[in-house]
């Protein structure tokens, strides 16, 4: 592999590894707390690209300048979070946290399907584009590679901020620390007057909005058709179940390490770059069943 190469696999799987990490980080939160493994953070996700990219579409169509397409982003990540996950959480997710985990799998399921049809009722089955934001930040020149801003350093950024800005939150916030006491003690924290349902709703929020926003991030640099919730949520269990569940920071740096090793495949190896991101995993686990960064009895995040 010549510089150019490595050079390219390196900048794509650190990209991928933001994107990725940006949504499972959502993923550990609401299992951290609530203790539920949402399969529908896939179609958050999805929705989050979609909308993205059609609110992109109409403020360039109304004549605002493409640098409005960041503040659309994180329009819809705050939608995705306070519209959809607010209501699937006291509608749904409530009445069946002290029911046997399958079910919780089948209600998320169940709405993950929802959610995939809804997105083809909306936007159809044909592939979307909108790619204003990368675009208007153009391309920077590293050594031999020509490479996109957008991608090499916003992203990065991103998912480095809110590593440190979830670190800080939880650990330095009243809000934070209610939600740890909660996720220590359920019945401690309630006996001392933490509402615990308010806490559960504002993590799922939360957490859904790091799926959405995820998906905005996502959006200028994919085509959005059915079937990329799918995809996205696979990953994130990859990761999530690689670094130990619950592992805020061990989430970071596996995904890291999944993105990097798929980026390489696709370069060295490309059939193997579905099979790659799941070998580690495999390979994680038979070592330490727990994860990388868990143990048989934490519940940290």
């Amino acid at each position: 592999m010549n510089l150019t190469l490595f050079l390219l696999a390196l900048f794509d799987g650190i990209a991928y590894a933001a994107l990725v990490f940006i949504v499972a980080v959502g993923l550990t939160l609401i299992f951290g707390v609530m203790r539920i493994l949402n399969v529908a953070h896939g179609s958050l996700y999805a929705m989050g690209a979609y909308l993205t990219a059609s609110l992109t579409t109409f403020v360039l169509a109304a004549g605002l300048p493409p640098v409005f397409a960041f503040p659309c982003m994180l329009v819809s990540s705050i939608l995705i979070g306070v519209v959809l996950g607010g209501p699937l959480e006291w509608l749904l997710l409530r009445r069946i946290y002290h029911k046997p985990e399958v079910l919780q799998l089948l209600v998320t399921f169940a709405i993950f399907m929802i959610l995939e049809d809804v997105q083809r009722l909306i936007w159809g089955t044909q592939p979307i584009f909108q790619s204003a934001a990368l675009q208007l930040m153009g391309n920077v020149k590293v050594f031999s590679v020509n490479y996109t801003v957008y991608q090499l350093i916003l992203l990065p950024i991103v998912a480095i901020t809110l590593l440190f800005g979830l670190r800080y939150f939880l650990r330095r916030t009243v809000a934070g620390k209610l939600i740890l006491a909660t996720t220590e003690d359920r019945e401690a924290a309630q006996a001392i007057g933490i509402d615990a349902d308010k806490v559960f709703l504002l993590t799922f929020i939360v957490g859904a909005g790091l799926a959405g926003l995820g998906g905005a991030l996502a959006s200028p640099t994919t085509s959005i058709l059915p079937g990329i919730g799918a995809d996205m949520i696979v990953l994130s269990f990859a990761v999530v179940a690689t670094a130990g569940l619950g592992q805020i920071e061990g989430a970071a740096l596996t995904a890291l390490m999944i993105g990097l090793g798929r980026s390489f495949a696709v370069y060295v190896w490309p059939e193997t770059q579905v099979l790659v991101p799941y070998l580690i995993m495999v390979a994680v686990l038979l070592v330490r069943p727990e994860g990388l960064f868990g143990s048989p009895s934490a519940r940290k995040i």
